[in-house]
């Protein structure tokens, strides 16, 4: 003969306590591992769509971008990659090589560019490695 147990009631017919139902396995309070890498995916995908737009192309190595001080210039911006920048959101924390100061970057949508403007920022590049 085969019992059918009902989940949250012993076979003798009182309550399990909640950590028994739960476990090792349970969901309360924790976020599963495959689901940060699944929300930490989407996020890359999203930065990788906004960055895209911004510079008419998914696959390019170099991004114009714009510092704090209206600066223009040319770096390399690879979705959910920082090699020789401090990630802090949309935005990235990093050397501009015009001022030169240290300062808060992000892609600049290159069709609103002029030629002028996209000439100076082609002319001026960050340094290649950190």
């Amino acid at each position: 003969m085969v019992r059918h147990r009902t989940p949250g009631v012993r076979p003798s017919g009182g309550p399990v306590p909640a950590v028994a139902i739960t476990g090792t396995h349970g969901y309360r309070g924790k976020v599963p591992g495959k689901l940060m890498v699944a929300g930490a995916g989407a996020l890359l995908g999203v930065e990788a769509v906004v960055v895209a737009a911004r510079r008419g192309t998914l696959l390019q190595a170099d991004t114009v971008v714009r510092c704090q001080a209206e600066h223009l210039f040319t770096t390399w911006w690879i979705p959910g990659v920082s090699v020789k920048a401090v990630r802090l959101g949309w935005w990235r924390l990093q050397r501009c090589p015009i001022g030169p100061h240290w300062s808060l970057v992000t892609p600049v949508v290159v069709a609103a560019l002029t030629e002028t403007e996209r000439d100076r920022a082609a002319d001026h590049h960050d340094v290649r490695l950190p």
